[in-house]
Order: structure tokens, then sequence, then C-alpha cells
């Protein structure tokens, strides 16, 4: 077959086959290419996309890229299944099967020593976030308004009374206790994600801690208190999500997601 090769990832030989089904960038199943004792998991991709040039130009397409992105994060996510593969960068493209082959042999060393360190493990994204005070402050006040309007019977009701006005003094004292609070809150969280990222690397072999997500971005709601990755054994990752699960209400205002198991993307760099 012509075109181009698309290199997902580099693993140690597995029995178990992929699924049939299984298809990949450009809607082509993925196949294994064989060098001693290495498997690259590639597929056929059309020059006219991932040539240098349109490649560059694709990789500025949102959509496009978002595409590319899921079909090969699918064959990833099939791989870590049955093994525990070295995921490569998205669009890793070679001329030929001759090509990935020299990149095997320059690369083995180095990819089996990565390869003895991530087998048998998978690995587990945490991130917290705090509501806002101004969310929670806001939320706080709509559930009050809503629980006194809905148990007064609104003919009883007083008419409002002018509101009284605020001094400079007291609106200075408002806006220090406002800023205090504020402090307060992110204090608790932090202090929550140090303990909660203790606990878990007790169950993890690495860990990585990314820098906060970006909301605009993620559209994750909240602010971004841990970003964290860990390293843990297939065997212990039951234990892992338990306990993550446990501490998921220990906080009020505190958010904790838990997403995996992935492959080891944080932990598959060459000189970890």
């Amino acid at each position: 077959m012509s075109g181009l090769r698309y290199v997902y990832a580099v693993c140690r030989p597995f029995g178990t086959p992929l699924s049939a089904q299984l298809t990949g960038v450009a809607g082509v199943p993925p196949k294994q290419l064989t060098h001693h004792g290495l498997v690259a998991v590639v597929g056929h991709v059309p020059e006219e996309d991932f040539a240098e040039r349109p490649l560059r130009a694709h990789l500025e397409d949102l959509d496009w890229l978002g595409a590319t992105a899921r079909a090969h994060q699918n064959v990833i996510d099939a791989l870590t299944v049955v093994t525990s593969p070295l995921p490569l960068r998205l669009a890793t493209v070679f001329l030929d099967d001759s090509g990935v082959r020299t990149m095997m042999e320059q690369r083995e060393d180095a990819f089996l020593r990565t390869l003895d360190r991530l087998d048998g493990r998978v690995e587990w994204g945490v991130k917290v976030y705090a509501e806002s005070p101004e969310a929670s402050e806001s939320t706080e006040s709509r559930e009050a308004s809503e629980t006194t309007e809905s148990s007064e019977d609104p003919d009883s009701r007083p008419a409002p009374s002018p509101a009284k006005p605020v001094s400079g003094r007291d609106y200075l004292r408002q806006r220090r206790g406002q800023h205090r609070a504020h402090e307060e809150k992110w204090e608790r969280a932090e202090e929550f994600s140090r303990r909660l990222h203790e606990t878990l690397s007790g169950y993890a072999e690495e860990t990585r801690i990314h820098a906060p997500q970006n909301a605009v971005l993620s559209h994750a709601p909240g602010r971004n208190v841990l970003n964290a990755a860990y390293l843990v054994p297939r065997s212990e990752s039951e234990a892992f999500v338990e306990l993550v699960d446990r501490t998921k209400d220990d906080s009020p205002g505190l958010r904790v997601e838990l997403t995996g198991p992935w492959a080891a993307y944080s932990f598959s760099g060459e000189d970890s």
C-alpha cells in the first residue's frame, strides 16, 4: 500500500490481537511493524494530508486536528488494553517502513529502557478544582432567595426598605473581609490538594505535577488547584481509584476529577 507511515506507538511484541474493527488516522486499521525486540504500531496515511507542507497547514485547522487526535487516541486506548505502549507524538510520520525501522534501530536502547519502566503500569490523572468564592456566594444567595420566595405568601411579604448607604470605611472593611475569605479558601484548597497528592503518591511509582489548566481553554468550571499524573501498577489501580473516590466529598467547595487509565504519556520521556 502506498502512502506515508504514521506511527502511533512503540511496544514489546504482544500476543493479543487488536480488534479487526479498529481504525486509526485516515480511517485505516493499524498494523504491526517488527524490528528486533520492538513493535511499531503504524498506519498508512495519504501524502496529500501528511506530507510536510499540508500537515503544517492541517495543524492550524482545529477541526482536522481534533478528529486526528481522536483517531490517534483510539489506537492508543486499544493498545493500552493489551500491552503497555510507549505512545509517540501526534502526527509522527515517516516516508516508508524502512524509515520507521531506522528510527527504531537508532533509538532501540532508549525504547527498551522506557518500556521496561512502563511495563505493567498505567497513568491516572487527578485534578482538583476550587469553586470561586463569587460563584459560591452567588449560588448560596440564589438558593436562599428561592427558598424564601417559595415559603412566603407573596401578598404577606413586606415592601422592601431602602438600602442603607455604606460609608467608605465600611466598604473598605467589607472588601478586606472578602479578600481574607478568598485567600483562606484558596489556602484550604491548596492544603487539601497537597495532602491528597501525598496520599496518592504512596500508590504510584512515579508522579508528575503539570501546570494548572487554563479555564478558558478547558472550559472546566472553577480554579484548577491540582493537575497531577500518577504512574500506577495495574495491580494497584483498583485501590488507587477507590482512594480517589473516597476523597471526593471530603472538602466542600472542591471538585476532584479522576481520568484514566491511560497509556503513560506523562512518563514516556526516555530520560525520565
